[in-house]
C-alpha cells in the first residue's frame, strides 16, 4: 500500500520515478482503510533529502501510511526554504492535541554540543515527554537515539577520538525479537557521528535491551516495553550519502578520515556499493508492522490525521 503525502511535495517526484506507490489525500480518502498516522520530526539540515530517504522506506509496506512532518519552532533552519516548511511541515504546538500511531525522530549534526546547549533542547524534551502518551511507538535515529537515551534513561554520550564514518559489520544479540525478524546473523550499516554511548550502561539498565551491536559499538537498542527504539546509525542513508558528507567535510578543511569500508579499494573516485539496503527496508517494515500496526488501537477518535495545509491556504 502507499504512503500518503501532498501532491506538491518535491519528494513525490523522486519516489514516483523509483516506482514507489505514492498516494495523495484525495485518493486515500476513497479507500475504506484505517491508515497508520506517522509523525516525522526532521532535525536534519538538508530536510528534502531526509524526506526522500525515510519516505522510501515507509512506502515499502502493505500498510497505508499517512505522513506528517514536524519541524522545531525554536530553531531557524538554514538549508531549507521557509516556504517549504510552511507548506509541508507542522510544529509541535499544532499537533500536541493529536495522537499518532508512530513517530520518527531523526539525527542532527550537533553531537559536539551538550544536550542542554542545543537551542531547541527544551522544546525537544517536551516532544519526547509528549510521545509517552500520544504515540504508540517511536524510532529515534543517530543523535535522536542519543537524545532519547539521555532523556528517557539517563545515559549520556561521549566523544570519540575521531569521527565514526563508514560501513560497519553488526550482529544480533537476540534473534527472537520481532524488530530484527528476517535479519542475517551478520549485516552492514552506515554510521556517521562524532560521539557514542556506553555499552556497559545500556546492558546494566533494567529497562533497555541491546539488540544489535558491532564494530561501531551499540547499534539497535530497544526499551523493554517496546515504546522506544534507538538506532545509533543511519540505515536510511542513500548509497552516496557518506561520500557527499566526506566531500563536504574536506571542503570545510576538517581533519577527516575517509569513510571506512565504503569506497572500493579505498578510492574516493570509485562508486560505493550499497550493502545495507535490504536490512534498511526490513527494519522499517518490521517496525511498522510489529510495533505500530499490531500495537496501535483501531479507534480513530484519538488517532486523527493532522492535515497539512494546501499551498493556497498560506496566501
Amino acid at each position: 500500500m502507499p504512503i500518503n503525502i501532498p501532491k506538491q511535495m518535491p519528494a513525490r517526484e523522486v519516489l514516483e520515478k523509483e516506482k514507489i506507490f505514492v498516494m495523495d489525500e484525495e485518493r486515500a480518502s476513497t479507500q475504506d482503510i484505517r491508515p497508520l498516522n506517522i509523525l516525522i520530526l526532521n532535525l536534519m539540515p538538508e530536510k528534502e533529502k531526509t524526506e526522500v530517504q525515510l519516505l522510501r522506506l515507509l512506502g515499502n509496506s502493505p500498510l497505508q501510511v499517512n505522513i506528517t512532518f514536524l519541524h522545531m519552532e525554536t530553531h531557524q533552519s538554514k538549508n531549507v526554504s521557509k516556504s517549504h516548511l510552511e507548506q509541508f511541515y507542522k510544529t509541535y504546538s499544532s499537533v500536541k492535541n493529536y495522537y499518532f500511531d508512530g513517530m520518527i525522530i531523526t539525527g542532527a549534526p550537533i553531537e559536539h554540543l551538550a544536550f542542554e546547549d542545543v537551542n531547541y533542547w527544551e522544546e525537544l524534551t517536551k516532544i519526547m515527554e509528549w510521545t509517552n502518551d500520544h504515540v504508540t511507538s517511536v524510532m529515534h535515529i543517530c543523535w535522536g537515539a542519543q537524545a532519547a537515551l539521555y532523556h528517557h534513561y539517563g545515559i549520556g554520550k561521549f566523544e570519540l577520538p575521531c569521527k565514526c564514518s563508514g560501513i560497519y559489520k553488526h550482529t544480533i544479540n537476540d534473534q527472537t525479537i520481532k524488530l530484527v525478524r528476517g535479519f542475517d546473523e551478520v549485516y552492514f550499516a552506515p554510521h556517521s557521528r562524532y560521539t557514542s554511548v556506553s555499552r556497559k550502561e545500556i546492558l546494566e539498565h533494567p529497562n533497555l535491551l541491546l539488540l544489535s551491536e558491532g564494530e561501531a559499538g551499540p547499534f539497535i537498542i530497544i526499551s523493554k516495553d517496546e515504546k522506544h527504539i534507538m538506532v545509533t546509525g543511519h540505515l536510511e542513508y542513500d548509497t552516496d550519502t557518506l561520500a557527499i558528507e566526506y566531500e563536504r567535510d574536506l571542503k570545510k578543511g576538517l581533519d577527516i578520515q575517509m569513510p571506512e569500508n565504503y569506497f572500493p579499494n579505498d578510492n574516493a573516485g570509485e562508486q560505493p556499493i550499497n550493502m545495507w539496503r535490504s536490512h534498511s527496508h526490513l527494519l522499517f517494515s518490521n517496525w511498522l508492522n510489529y510495533y505500530v500496526y499490531q500495537e496501535t488501537p483501531y479507534e480513530q477518535d484519538r488517532k486523527v490525521k493532522v492535515d497539512v495545509p494546501a499551498p493556497e491556504e498560506h496566501k
